[in-house]
């Protein structure tokens, strides 16, 4: 089966962008949060189906140029790979970086001068480096890579795009954005280009919020039934103890009625038992009449 993650990176990957900057930028993304980008070498390691599909277009749109190395298989891990030192240094080059000082990653803000591009460069971050949990079971969208200097200038641009941060975490080495609200993470996939996929998470809150308000509907409705069904036992253990003690005959006539009411309908509500009176009675006084033999059973026990 496939999973909600494979669903949102199908989704993403239907659309190339149109402009050669978005692909650049895009590109940008997947570079700087795949498994190695230096000057030795690019491996681009994926199990997306449609990202392998994707990738080779993208790449061809954004630098002219293809993969040294691309999947033969299309199950399981695959690697995109470019070793020629032509095409690494013009990839480089691209975006401000060069063979020849000691590369160190960062986010080059002059490639992603428009918000077009910004929105690319965060696609192709989740493509190569993100994961979302199915909203079935939680909320939990991550972006991962192993250069913090890149997870730490990539904080602000999610910000600058969505109006809020990310959290940011290290886990085994890695730098880790992640947001765990359920319409912080949709209105991250709307902007990623998974709209479909963002309206899931959206069903999935909405689904779990009704469950919710039903099961919390059940539980106050059996709560108060046992509210009821205790006070009725309380009211007939103190009708018996009136009756053993042959105090019925001696209360006044609508003390009377509402024992014998009582006593012949155990099941019954207030408002069954008060429309039972002649004449009927209102809940409020049915109510009393209950309670003051009660409180005559307990003078009766003293």
């Amino acid at each position: 089966m496939t999973s909600f993650s494979a669903r949102v990176k199908n989704e993403i990957c239907r659309t190339i962008p149109a402009r050669k900057c978005c692909c650049l930028a895009q590109c940008f993304g997947i570079l700087l949060y795949c498994n190695t980008f230096s000057h030795d070498g690019i491996r681009v390691v994926t199990e997306s189906k449609d990202l392998m599909g994707m990738l080779p277009k993208l790449w061809k749109r954004a630098f002219g140029f293809g993969f040294d190395v691309e999947p033969e298989g299309e199950s399981g891990k695959q690697v995109f790979a470019i070793t020629d030192p032509e095409k690494l240094s013009a990839i480089l080059e691209a975006y401000g970086f060069s063979r020849e000082d000691t590369l160190a990653l960062h986010v080059n803000l002059s490639v992603l001068e428009e918000d077009c591009c910004k929105i690319a460069f965060l696609r192709g971050a989740f493509l190569a480096g993100g994961s979302v949990t199915d909203p079935i079971k939680g909320y939990h969208l991550e972006i991962t890579t192993y250069h913090q200097c890149v997870a730490r200038e990539t904080y602000p641009l999610a910000e600058e795009l969505l109006g809020t941060y990310p959290k940011m975490t290290d886990r085994s080495g890695s730098c880790v954005l992640y947001f765990k609200q359920s319409d912080l993470i949709s209105d991250f996939l709307t902007l990623l280009g998974a709209p479909v996929c963002a309206m899931e998470i959206m069903e999935a809150k909405l689904e779990k919020e009704l469950k919710n308000k039903v099961n919390r509907r059940c539980n106050c409705d059996e709560a108060n039934t046992s509210k009821v069904v205790e006070a009725a036992q309380e009211q007939l253990a103190a009708i018996r103890i009136l009756e053993e003690r042959d105090k019925i005959k001696d209360l006044p006539l609508k003390l009377q009625q509402a024992a014998v009411a009582r006593m012949d309908n155990p099941e019954l509500s207030l408002t069954d038992l008060a429309a039972m009176m002649t004449p009927p009675i209102t809940k409020s006084s049915m109510s009393h009449r209950l309670k003051r033999l009660v409180e005559l059973s307990r003078e009766e026990e003293q």
